[in-house]
């Protein structure tokens, strides 16, 4: 293709202009917003989720293989982080310890 066409833009300004509406939708409103209970305390668990969504599929699979063997860093970093997390319910001191178990075992012995 040497160029864009019209409907191809049309929908890149239509997707646009639907994204900023959706992420203002907040701001447009004249009286604060009250999220009932059961919201925030859900919104607590976000962060951890989020992790928990990111690292579970790379620490247990390879390409799409399970992992093999023992000898494999990230299942050291993912242990580490858990314990860290457990200890003191704090996502960013689970990141950092997981990645102090990590970096060492991956770089200095190559798992």
């Amino acid at each position: 293709m040497s160029g864009t066409d019209l409907w191809t833009l049309l929908v890149i300004v239509g997707l646009g202009c639907v994204t900023v509406l959706a992420r203002s939708f907040f701001l447009i409103s004249n009286k604060a917003w009250k999220l009932p209970h059961w919201a925030e305390r859900g919104l607590q668990y976000a962060p951890i989720a989020a992790l928990a969504a990111v690292v579970a599929p790379e620490v247990i699979a390879t390409q799409g293989v399970l992992i093999g063997s023992l000898a494999d860093a990230r299942v050291f970093g993912a242990l580490a982080g858990v314990a860290a997390y457990y200890w003191r319910r704090d996502v960013l001191l689970t990141i950092i310890v997981g990645m102090a178990v990590y970096l060492p075992l991956h770089i200095g012995l190559g798992w």
